[in-house]
């Protein structure tokens, strides 16, 4: 396997008062590019802590990260905020919207961040909200829209940076069934063309039909591994 994304002895602990929580504890990881991976457990389990990390936006207590040899650890302020703007798209199970803008200037606004021209923002924000579906909410503010629209806005925020992987932190927890199940379609389909996806959820069943791998956490600890047909389709 050609490992793209790597963690070796990795750990988030914390202190809760005189207790001490190992959110993620010593977890070791391999993924290759292209792969479509789950990461499942219950509430608690320290899937979106580990997300987190792999992201950029918390901090290992111990162990590495590593994306194509380079290790995150090893990278200074700018070139860490580089790996998020650039190389990472995040969705959250809140969304994250800023309810006083419409879903076009949400979504054009992860351009700015990473310094895209000006020029370039707009047509680029409305060639992913076209493709998602959206091309009629375009000028809605976020209370206007339903959960699942809202939840394509947030991908479409996510997938405008033309990022190398895809984190999603429980994309379909607020979600009916339906529009779960359309949001789940939507990233294998993204993962068919070629984007990397990571994502943390307590639903089993769902990823079952659309993940390569499932890995289960309990407690913060590798608890098992399974490999699905799709994943025979993801390339080496």
């Amino acid at each position: 396997m050609n490992v793209w994304l790597k963690t070796s002895g990795l750990c988030r602990h914390y202190r809760r008062g005189p207790q001490e929580v190992r959110a993620v504890d010593n977890f070791d990881l391999e993924m290759r590019r292209g792969e479509f991976l789950a990461l499942v457990g219950s509430s608690g389990s320290g899937k979106s802590t580990l997300l987190n990390m792999l992201a950029g936006l918390d901090t290992p207590t111990a162990g590495t990260i590593e994306i194509e040899g380079t290790a995150l650890s090893t990278m200074n302020r700018r070139e860490l905020a580089a790996y998020r703007a650039h190389r990472v798209g995040m969705v959250f199970q809140a969304f994250n919207l800023i309810p006083h803008q419409t879903a076009l200037r949400n979504v054009e606004m992860a351009l700015y961040f990473n310094r895209t021209p000006v020029k370039d923002r707009r047509s680029r924000a409305i060639d992913i909200l076209e493709r998602l579906g959206l091309s009629d909410r375009i000028d809605h503010r976020p209370g206007d829209l339903s959960g699942g629209e809202q939840q394509r806005v947030a991908i479409a925020r996510a997938l405008v940076k033309k990022p190398d992987i895809l984190f999603a932190d429980e994309p379909t927890g607020n979600l009916d069934r339906e529009n779960a199940a359309q949001i789940a379609a939507l990233m294998s389909q993204l993962n068919r063309e070629g984007l990397t996806v990571v994502v943390a959820t307590h639903d089993l069943h769902m990823m079952q039909e659309h993940a390569h791998r499932i890995i289960r956490l309990d407690y913060g600890r590798f608890a098992g591994e399974t490999v699905l047909p799709a994943g025979t389709g993801a390339d080496s």
